[in-house]
């Protein structure tokens, strides 16, 4: 029972008062402990179960997730730490906002990933390495790229590739946005992006 409700996305919370209900109704009384225990057992090893599979992608887009970002900037600046240059003058960040679908209103969930997952391909065209092209809120996608002598003719490559293509429609700003100084500040700078 319990594996079962976990997977249709039942809380524990739920599933202990679904099995409560039932021993009242059936039973004319509170369930025992080891009904509970099965109950919740299940439960979470079928919750269990799922967290392991989830992935660092955003499973609509395949796009890396906002929290993988994050930890890969995280590791970007622990290699500063160590003696690298600093980050500002190694990395920065390739943004694309889309803010409005092809019909010029918001659109619905679908339209964001759909355009969002495009939005991905392009960038991972451009930027074909080991960058992380990761999706930020509905409307924008974020490449962490290395500050070379090619960034500025990759990000107007990736420009050029967008006009007219299909699934994205006008109006996509790509910019480069530097990165800060240290860690906390870049997680700043996400949040603040994601935001707007």
């Amino acid at each position: 029972m319990g594996q079962g409700l976990a997977q249709d996305g039942i809380s524990l919370a739920e599933a202990l008062d679904g099995l409560r209900a039932t021993y009242r109704r059936f039973r004319r009384g509170d369930p025992d402990y080891v009904a509970t225990q099965a109950v919740a057992v299940a439960w979470s090893e079928a919750t269990l179960g799922y967290l392991h599979t989830l992935s660092c992608e955003d499973p609509m887009t395949g796009l890396a997730s906002h929290a993988h970002l994050r930890s890969r900037l995280t590791e970007v600046y622990r290699a500063r730490s160590h003696g690298h240059p600093e980050v500002r003058d190694t990395h920065a960040l390739v943004m694309l906002d889309a803010p409005w679908g092809p019909d010029g209103g918001p659109g619905d969930v679908l339209t964001h990933a759909f355009r969002a997952h495009r939005l991905g391909v392009a960038a991972r065209t451009v930027f074909a390495g080991g960058e992380t092209v990761a999706r930020l809120g509905s409307s924008r996608v974020v490449t962490l790229a290395s500050r070379d002598g090619h960034l500025g003719q990759r990000v107007g490559l990736l420009k050029r590739l967008l006009v007219g293509s299909a699934g994205v429609g006008d109006g996509v700003r790509v910019w480069i946005e530097g990165l800060p100084g240290d860690d906390d500040a870049a997680a700043l700078l996400l949040d603040e992006l994601t935001r707007h």
